[in-house]
């Protein structure tokens, strides 16, 4: 089947989810019930000891550090969130601080300094997922470039209704197809358009991704017990759509 990544915490505060995992031991078996219920990846936003997002050097090596561990052989990347350090030099410095490396890290090119940003992951020799939520980020990431040399795009709509999402999906597409780009391509929505864009990922054989940090309740509404638990049902619909 496509590729199916669990994305463990994203933004999300602390008390969101009673399963939020936020601590690298937190982060470590997180990931490692996701992975035996089926996930194939791993992205996460590591925390500094107050729970707070950081791309800061140690935090960042702890939780990869604990995460590699439990999972051996699985990619687990990092998010690199301009609302994090929003400083531009700031954070293509921390990120270029990091001595314990992710086997990729997502850059939003809706964000200022993703081509910089780019450079310096190119330079630690960490894969780039281009983090494309609008045709005018898609066109960024042609006119940076980086067409046909990151290891995904991400077709990630904000909307928050379908029909809003279904849009944006068509317009990313347009543009990624007029500029030819063959990179591989990972469809998620975000909470009330989670399943149903997960659903359209697995149609289109697109790689796609489900979580915590995507969406906090099953199909039908109630509470995902954990990231596990939405990582299975994926596994269940990607059954369901043909995908072994």
């Amino acid at each position: 089947m496509p590729l199916l990544k669990v994305c463990l915490n994203g933004a999300r505060a602390p008390g969101d989810h009673p399963a939020l995992p936020l601590s690298p031991r937190e982060l470590a078996d997180a990931a490692w019930a996701a992975v035996d219920a089926g996930a194939q990846a791993i992205h996460m936003h590591p925390r500094g000891a107050a729970g707070h997002q950081s791309l800061a050097a140690a935090d960042v090596g702890a939780a990869l550090l604990a995460v590699h561990a439990a999972c051996p052989g699985v990619p687990v990347g990092v998010s690199t969130l301009f609302s994090i350090l929003p400083d531009v030099e700031a954070r293509r410095a921390a990120v270029a601080s990091w001595r314990e490396l992710p086997d990729f890290a997502s850059v939003n090119f809706s964000e200022p300094g993703a081509g910089e940003l780019c450079a310096a992951l190119a330079d630690l020799g960490v894969a780039v997922e281009a983090g494309i939520d609008s045709a005018a980020a898609a066109e960024a990431y042609v006119r940076w470039g980086l067409a046909g040399a990151c290891l995904r795009v991400l077709i990630e709509p904000g909307e928050p209704t379908l029909h809003g999402a279904m849009a944006t999906i068509a317009q990313i597409e347009a543009a990624l197809d007029y500029a030819a780009d063959r990179t591989p391509r990972l469809l998620h929505g975000q909470d009330a358009t989670a399943w149903p864009v997960l659903d359209l990922a697995l149609a289109r054989g697109y790689s796609t991704r489900i979580g915590l940090e995507d969406v906090l309740d099953l199909p039908g509404g109630a509470l995902a017990q954990d990231n596990a638990a939405l990582i299975a049902e994926a596994r269940r619909r990607a059954s369901a759509a043909g995908h072994a």
